[in-house]
């Protein structure tokens, strides 16, 4: 939209993106220079309000940024006491026994935490140092450099005409330049996407996978919460449709976080995610702990699960990839947000020597050098191959030999060396006439629930006459293409319930977009089979508005 004039605000470094990497990359660069301008920009109405809540954090990115984050009353307040590892059966199940795992599966140290609640805490450490921190403002649009190099965003643009255009009350927003520009969006973000994209930053490495998480926050009888347990599980629902399994952990108010992730390189276009996690709930270990219990909040993201081969390229003139962007996920350990506090670290301390050093608008090598060779690579590196074993041979391969790796690369060596991925998880969609539909039963309304109730939970909210934010290349795909094809599975990856495709007596199907149901996940960008539809962020403040617990 060149022909748009508007005000430009310039700043040493823009972060897009106030989760933990951006946060962390702020906090830095203001510790390292303290008269460097830096400024974050975050989609969601408040700071953590689509984070998706729920995790055990490894604090060894904390430590190294804030070490003394006990004391300024980080909300790290449930350190994990213990874990428990299960394979599910349908009607029961087996405990696997810990002390077969390697180290690194070991979760003493860490803590079960709210990252909603943890980023609230770094927006205010951050500020304190003199970071401008602006809630609400949505980045549509890279701004570039007469040269190629990314030197600024486009924030804050409002009220546009349903189809996309400016209208009499459209807000055209503004430019934030920096001398770099660094994207945080987390997952599959549309800038980041661009970026890759534009500068052929994925040549050369493998494809990224993606995993889809939904998780729901309980309140249960206290005589069965255990505060600091953590559980996960494998095997049934899901069996030999998808990879995947669940994770609870016992918070505290008596609240468990009840989590479940599906692989997304499935091959039957007919599985349904969310049913499967609503099924899952019925397994009487877990019916019998949320029994008597109430659901009090629902969301869903993609999840980063390509690892270390699928990194991409992550500095391209002027911009830095950080965390989700890139992909720094351990998935055994299903644990990201350390990675990304570091690499904010790692972006931070070579932005500052480049700007100390007169330079801007250019490559940060120090920072993908930092990355590679640092504590983030140490990590990633040691489970390169459970993702891609577990793809290609199954759970039980998974177990034994993904088990195997991770031992004899903690010991400094490889039998495997890396192993590929191979396809994208939309190349791995297999045609619906090689699969038989899955019967799923219907929700009790007690345990499992309909999508679009439990949408109800994770706040979710769009200003119905803007632009659809979930864009499709070519109208005529889904009903034309993939409902004869793979029945359009868009009706059934979407955890939100966005897509439905509507047949009425005499007429033709029609493909319906329910965009205000959208709880960002972008699960629809990375699973379409045809590769039709791109999710791009809305105007800012809207989407979920998770709880603050």
């Amino acid at each position: 939209m060149s022909e748009i004039e508007r005000e430009a605000m310039e700043y040493d470094v823009v972060i897009v993106g106030a989760g933990p990497a951006g946060l962390s990359a702020a906090i830095r660069l203001k510790q390292l220079d303290s008269d460097l301008d830096v400024v974050v920009l975050e989609k969601g109405s408040e700071v953590g309000a689509h984070i998706l809540s729920g995790a055990v954090l490894d604090p060894c990115g904390l430590d190294a940024l804030i070490p003394d984050w006990k004391a300024k009353g980080a909300p790290l307040n449930t350190p994990v006491k213990e874990d428990n590892f299960y394979m599910l059966g349908e009607a029961g199940e087996i405990r696997i026994p810990n002390f077969p795992m390697p180290p690194l599966m070991n979760n003493h140290g860490n803590y079960i935490v709210s990252m909603g609640n943890v980023c609230r805490w770094m927006a205010e450490q951050a500020e304190e140092l003199g970071v401008e921190i602006f809630p609400g403002m949505a980045c549509s649009e890279l701004v570039y450099g007469e040269n190629g190099e990314v030197k600024g965003v486009v924030a804050g643009v409002f009220g546009l005409e349903e189809d996309g255009s400016y209208g009499p009350n459209t807000e055209p927003g503004m430019e934030l330049h920096g001398k770099y520009v660094f994207l945080s969006e987390g997952v599959r973000g549309s800038l980041s996407k661009e970026v890759i994209a534009k500068y052929n930053l994925q040549d050369g490495k493998e494809p990224q996978k993606f995993g889809v998480g939904m998780k729901e926050i309980w309140e249960i009888d206290p005589a069965k919460h255990n505060l600091g347990e953590v559980t996960h599980t494998m095997g049934w629902p899901l069996g030999k449709n998808a990879g995947g399994g669940s994770f609870i952990y016992h918070l505290e108010n008596n609240q468990v976080y009840v989590g479940f992730v599906v692989h997304l390189n499935y091959k039957n276009p007919h599985l349904f995610p969310y049913m499967e996690f609503q099924r899952f709930k019925h397994h009487p270990m877990v019916a019998e702990l949320l029994k008597g219990g109430k659901r009090v909040a629902y969301g869903a993201r993609a999840i980063s699960e390509g690892g270390y081969q699928s990194m991409p390229k992550m500095v391209a003139p002027g911009v830095a990839l950080l965390g989700c962007s890139v992909g720094m996920v351990n998935v055994p350990r299903i644990k990201g947000n350390h990675n990304a506090m570091l690499s904010g670290i790692h972006a931070a301390e070579a932005a500052f020597v480049a700007i100390k050093n007169g330079q801007s608008g250019d490559e940060l090598d120090g920072y993908e050098a930092l990355v590679r060779t640092g504590p983030i690579a140490k990590d990633l590196k040691k489970v390169r191959n459970v993702k891609p074993i577990w793809s290609k041979w199954g759970l039980t391969a998974s177990l034994m030999l993904g088990g195997l790796d991770m031992w004899t690369n903690t010991l400094g060596f490889s039998l495997f060396g890396t192993v590929k991925h191979g396809k994208s998880d939309a190349e791995a969609t297999e045609e619906a006439s090689k699969h038989k539909p899955i019967d799923y039963p219907k929700p009790d309304g007690k345990l499992s629930f309909d999508r679009l109730t439990n949408v109800s939970f994770s706040m979710t909210n769009h200003e119905e006459s803007q632009p659809c934010h979930l864009r499709l290349a070519d109208d005529s795909v889904p009903v034309a293409v993939n409902l004869p094809k793979f029945a359009e599975p868009a009706q059934r990856y979407c955890p939100a319930g966005v897509y439905e495709v509507v047949e009425e007596e005499g007429k033709d199907p029609r493909f319906v977009v329910n965009f205000q149901n959208c709880v960002h996940c972008k699960t629809c960008d990375i699973k379409d089979p045809s590769q039709n539809i791109t999710w791009v962020t809305p105007q800012g403040g809207d989407g979920p508005n998770y709880p603050n617990m």
